[in-house]
């Protein structure tokens, strides 16, 4: 059993025992009336769990939320009731969508006043109803309301949030609950969690199917998704696709899953993906998916010959979760697994066959054929490398963002145009080298983000790319990277525009432009507060550039100074990124690819 150090076992205390246990090196969040009790144990164990204090409270699960992408390791976070758990949800559900764990530690009020309206409980519907607020957006809320409830629940929390399909999970505790005796001790993770293992493997009959089909294939694709990254399975990706010659596509979740550089790497399949990723991907005969979700911006809104053209195409699909596995397509064959240990299988039954001397299918034609699109795109992008403009040429400014950094370097995206460029274009040589939402979207992810990142790999350095608008809604972190010295570079992508959208407006809506610019009130020229400005009154380094070399020059040197800095980057606007691929928007209209055009299977 832990050692208590509180001189009361009380329930804060067996929260706080069992976060340590689980080796959670980090809590981060926002003080409030209803978890003081929750910070006095964290007070009495800072020798072994580590405290930031942060200044919003989705700051707090974006931290939690990136930490886990780079390390693996879950952490927790503290917010109070009423507004403070209340700001929680975004990052929950940025979190829960991109099937990321953490624990998140909320105060509500005491049982004692449950139902009567106190202070901040939200009490209209149901007493001290804040599951209700988060139930969309966790895998499951827990709310302890006795002693002998509290130890059940915050192993119960753990287990839940780590196993099958990873995912954040809510323990909703009352004020009283914190301070409540507890009996018990504290439930010790080998004795429960520690010693399950959801490393599923698929049937070995549909191991065998899959075998057959990619063996036999003319033009095979491996698609990935982020199940391969943090799935922990990229070597074994790796291995197959060398063994069997099969080139690989990647989600915008997946980049990375192989070195960008590999002569096998497609890049990404996207709307906006290069013309070698999607024209590969949708004239494949055999396509086997490995956790991927096959979303509208990946599959070009569904409509087949963009992205997919399933069927014909003939999809194997394998996912830890059943749910995603024939969701969008239909399959030819679909897999319950761990892909990870899918694919190990799949390399055992097709080392036996060619120990055998049975051989995969050609692919030299199929490979250059390949090579013969990859041509096509390197020519069709070629121009954009060498704009030299005031303000910054967006293709320029992504690949003097990527020529800067070195291969440990993590690079963060927030959600934005910028992203759009960022995964058409930076080349990931690992797969925790570029971290990017694109399940719920959450704009604020990066800026946040980063201080997770940063965190969890302390001598790796960490670049964030951020929209102008993204970055104004939680400019407060440049508050905390200073106070906790945490130096993570930012590159603030201002265009001055909400310029995703206003792409959209401008491409689906004649120009029809709304909310979406930021102007001076006098003379409606481009305006935004001055950034690199912001960053020197709270304490950290301040640059602006606007010319494509600078940028380069001043993120190396920011990289160099290993301090907390803000390079406020002028970037033209009036530029959206374009592909192979298409995207709709149902009764407005669809895009029209950059290059090439819809297949049509013969």
């Amino acid at each position: 059993m832990t050692t208590n150090i509180n001189t009361q076992h009380d329930g804060a205390a067996v929260i706080t025992e069992y976060l340590i246990a689980e080796k959670v090196p980090y809590v981060f969040g926002v003080c409030g009336h209803g978890n003081i009790g929750f910070l006095d144990a964290l007070h009495a164990r800072q020798d072994q769990i580590k405290t930031i204090s942060v200044h919003h409270e989705s700051v707090a699960g974006f931290m939690a939320d990136v930490y886990y992408r780079v390390s693996g390791q879950p952490t927790a976070t503290f917010t109070s009731c009423g507004p403070g758990s209340a700001n929680l949800p975004i990052s929950l559900g940025n979190a829960f969508f991109d099937s990321v764990p953490f624990y998140a530690v909320t105060g509500n009020v005491p049982t004692s006043q449950f139902g009567r309206g106190a202070f901040q409980e939200t009490y209209r519907h149901y007493q001290a109803d804040f599951p209700s607020t988060v139930r969309a957006y966790c895998k499951r809320v827990f709310q302890p309301t006795t002693a002998a409830q509290l130890p059940v629940m915050v192993r119960q929390a753990w287990k839940t949030m780590v196993t099958g399909r990873p995912g954040p999970v809510v323990l909703d505790v009352p004020f009283d609950m914190f301070n409540e005796p507890i009996n018990e001790p504290t439930p010790r993770p080998e004795d429960w969690d520690a010693n399950i293992s959801c490393r599923c493997g698929a049937d070995p009959e549909g191991v065998r199917k899959a075998a057959d089909m990619l063996m036999s294939a003319k033009r095979p694709v491996l698609f990935c998704g982020q199940g391969v990254r943090y799935g922990g399975a990229t070597k074994e990706l790796l291995e197959l696709a060398e063994k069997l010659r099969i080139p690989v596509a990647m989600s915008a979740s997946g980049i990375g899953a192989i070195d960008t550089a590999h002569p096998l790497a497609l890049g990404l399949v996207a709307r906006n993906g290069p013309y070698q990723a999607n024209h590969a991907a949708r004239q494949a005969d055999v396509m086997l998916a490995l956790g991927v979700r096959f979303d509208d911006r990946t599959s070009s809104s569904w409509i087949p010959g963009f992205s997919f053209t399933i069927p014909p195409t003939k999809l194997i699909h394998v996912d830890i979760d059943p749910d995603e596995i024939a969701r969008n397509y239909p399959v030819a064959l679909g897999l319950m697994a761990d892909v990870r240990t899918f694919l190990r299988q799949l390399l055992a039954e097709i080392d036996t066959r060619m120990g055998k001397g049975e051989m995969p299918a050609e692919r030299s034609q199929w490979l250059d054929a390949i090579a013969g699109y990859r041509k096509e795109w390197e020519a069709f992008i070629a121009p954009g490398y060498k704009a030299d403009t005031t303000p910054i040429a967006p293709q320029r400014a992504t690949c003097e963002i990527d020529n800067a950094l070195t291969e440990d370097t993590i690079l963060v995206s927030d959600i934005g145009v910028h992203h759009n460029w960022l995964i058409q274009f930076t080349k990931p040589r690992r797969p925790d080298s570029l971290i990017g939402c694109m399940g719920f979207g959450a704009m604020g992810f990066g800026v946040a983000g980063a201080l997770g990142a940063k965190l969890a790999a302390p001598h790796r350095p960490c670049v964030a790319v951020v929209g102008d608008g993204a970055f104004l809604m939680h400019a407060n972190v440049i508050a905390t990277a200073y106070e906790y010295n945490i130096p993570v570079v930012y590159v603030v992508w201002n265009n001055y525009a909400y310029g995703s959208i206003r792409g959209l407006q401008r491409g689906y809506l004649n120009k029809r432009e709304l909310a979406t610019d930021f102007r001076h009130p006098d003379t409606k020229k481009p305006y935004n507060p001055d950034f690199a400005a912001m960053a020197r009154a709270a304490g950290i380094g301040g640059v602006s550039v606007d010319r494509a070399a600078d940028l380069h020059t001043a993120i190396k040197e920011a990289i160099a100074a290993n301090k907390p800095c803000v390079i406020d980057a002028n970037i033209d606007g009036d530029l959206n990124p374009s592909g192979a691929g298409i995207w709709e928007l149902p009764g407005i209209g669809r895009s029209s690819p950059g290059i090439g055009k819809q297949y049509v299977p013969e």
